[in-house]
């Protein structure tokens, strides 16, 4: 396998994890980049641009990143109340007053991104062309009844969050969240990271599909809980409804996807830009200074909700906006917070190792929460320092 880029000294072992990948795990083309107190310590891409092409991937290839978005946007969320612009503890409907319909009024800004606003899936799904309009998907979710009273449970929102999100970020900045993104974090900071791709940057950004490899053995269990897998098959349930918000699901290599911003589910990076993008979360980079303060870190990895998940029927761990370490979706450390994308993505940051991770890849396995390619790298780096 022809691997390019470079490791420090020491961090071999996560090149070793990521040339298994492509041996045993299916990978057809990939990028990691990893840094630690600001340093970056590995940055390795190889395979194909495209999962069924023959054009090799380049240093500065990109991929969609699924819900590994979700991190990112609710980065924004959290810099805006860390500006003193958004309180986390006031009721959505007082920045979106259409909100409150339907008994939605004590939904909180919290309840937005620690997945317990009780609204993940739609009654009536969207089309692809209507959720990529940036009005349809908001005056849906609005026009929703909960599904559970509002702040007394958790369940993942896999689509809605995009849009709950997005209207609360108009509403105070009268930007969308890509838009805020750009002009405040990723520009500045010069990142390969888009909410709503360019089209100066759009041969950089591969095609993607469905890829298979052998199962992994050593601490991750190879199939799902029978009730998991009886929850993706009902058609009546949360799990699926929630993954059926937008029915059928977009194309994910059309171009008109790429340039629209759904802050659930469609960011554009490079393994380092989101590596870096997390490192820069946490301390300073580069000469770029640290985006959140001490007490933002602590928000956004904080438990917020924990326990059997309403949507994904597995326990799960959120801070304000962020999954944490735990079973479904291990990390570095149990201080890590970040955020997966369902088949493959990765992103975190680990502030007591100084750590920032990003995974990205152009070949989807039937994963949600926990990629056994990006799990091995994990393990790579854990083993590296120790713990």
């Amino acid at each position: 396998m022809d691997v390019n880029g470079m490791v420090a000294e020491g961090f071999e072992p996560v090149r070793e994890a990521f040339v298994r990948n492509f041996e045993t795990l299916g990978d057809r083309g990939a990028a990691v980049a990893v840094y630690r107190n600001g340093h970056k310590v590995v940055n390795l891409w190889g395979g194909t641009k495209d999962v069924d092409g023959t054009a090799p991937w380049e240093r500065g290839t990109a991929q969609v990143v699924r819900s590994a978005t979700k991190g990112v946007a609710a980065a924004v969320l959290l810099l805006l109340h860390q500006r003193g612009q958004l309180d986390l503890d006031a009721p959505v409907g007082h920045y979106w007053p259409e909100f409150k319909a339907r008994g939605k009024e004590r939904v909180l800004v919290r309840h937005v991104l620690n997945h317990r606003a009780g609204l993940p899936v739609l009654d009536r799904p969207l089309t692809p062309r209507e959720a990529l309009d940036p009005l349809r998907g908001p005056a849906a979710v609005a026009a929703q009844a909960p599904a559970w009273e509002p702040g007394t449970d958790h369940g993942y929102h896999a689509l809605t969050y995009g849009w709950l999100l997005d209207e609360l970020v108009r509403h105070v900045t009268g930007q969308s969240t890509g838009q805020w993104l750009a002009s405040e974090v990723t520009g500045p900071l010069g990142l390969d990271l888009w909410l709503g791709l360019p089209e100066s940057e759009a041969d950089r950004v591969g095609r993607v599909g469905r890829v298979e490899g052998a199962e992994p053995t050593g601490g991750l269990r190879a199939r799902p809980k029978r009730s998991v897998t009886e929850a993706y098959e009902d058609p009546a349930s949360l799990t699926r409804r929630a993954f059926a918000a937008i029915s059928p699901f977009p194309d994910q290599n059309d171009p008109a996807y790429r340039a629209s911003a759904l802050p659930a589910t469609n960011a554009m990076a490079t393994a380092d830009g989101l590596a870096r993008f997390y490192a820069t979360l946490i301390g300073d980079t580069a000469g770029a200074p640290r985006l959140f303060t001490p007490e933002t870190v602590e928000l956004a990895r904080a438990e917020e909700s924990a326990g059997p998940d309403r949507v994904l029927v597995v326990g799960t761990r959120f801070g304000l906006g962020y999954m944490l370490h735990g079973s479904a979706s291990p990390l570095l450390t149990p201080g890590s917070f970040g955020h997966p994308g369902r088949g493959g993505a990765l992103g975190f940051a680990d502030p007591e190792t100084g750590i920032a991770f990003g995974y990205v890849t152009n070949g989807f396995r039937k994963t949600v929460t926990a990629d056994p390619r990006a799990q091995g790298l994990v393990r790579a780096v854990r083993g590296v320092l120790g713990l």
